[in-house]
C-alpha cells in the first residue's frame, strides 16, 4: 500500500465530496511538509484503488490541486508535489474547496425540494447557534456540567 492512501481517510457519510475530503488532506500534508517539494504521488488509479473509490474521484481531486499548482502530472513520469504551499495558496485552495461546498450543498438542497428561502433561514439560524454555542462562559457549554 503506497504510503499517501495509508494517511488519507475518507469520511463516506460526510455531506464533504470525496474529492474534496483527498484535496484537503494533500494540501494539509504539503502545507506540514509531510511531502516536500518533488515527492511522486501515486497514480490516479493507484490511489482510487487502494482507497477502493471510483478513479474519477481522485482525478478530480488532482485536477483540483493541478489547477492550484500544488502538483503538476507530467504525462508518462507522474504526479509531483510542485510547490511548498504559500499562505497565498493555500487561501486559495480554501476558497475553492469553500466554494465547492457551498454549491454541492446548494445542488442538494434543491434536489431535495428545499427553497433558496428555506436553505437561507436554515443557515441562519444554524449560524446563531453556533455563534452561541461558541460565545457561551467556559463550563455552560452543552456536555459541560
Amino acid at each position: 500500500m503506497n504510503t499517501l492512501s495509508g494517511r488519507i481517510r475518507l469520511d463516506f457519510h460526510s455531506a464533504e465530496p470525496l474529492y474534496l475530503q483527498i484535496a484537503g488532506q494533500i494540501e494539509q500534508m504539503v502545507a506540514r511538509g509531510d511531502l516536500k517539494v518533488g515527492e511522486q504521488l501515486p497514480t490516479v488509479r493507484e490511489l482510487a484503488t487502494e482507497l477502493r473509490i471510483n478513479f474519477n474521484t481522485v482525478a478530480r481531486a488532482y485536477r483540483l490541486l493541478d489547477e492550484a499548482r500544488l502538483i503538476s502530472t507530467q504525462r508518462g513520469r507522474g504526479t509531483y508535489i510542485w510547490e511548498e504551499a504559500s499562505p497565498a495558496m493555500l487561501e486559495q485552495i480554501r476558497n475553492r474547496r469553500l466554494e465547492e461546498m457551498a454549491r454541492h450543498y446548494l445542488e442538494e438542497t434543491t434536489r431535495l425540494g428545499f427553497t433558496l428561502p428555506e436553505v437561507i433561514r436554515a443557515l441562519q439560524t444554524r449560524i446563531e447557534k453556533t455563534r452561541s454555542e461558541t460565545s457561551a462562559p467556559e463550563g455552560s457549554r452543552r456536555g459541560e456540567e
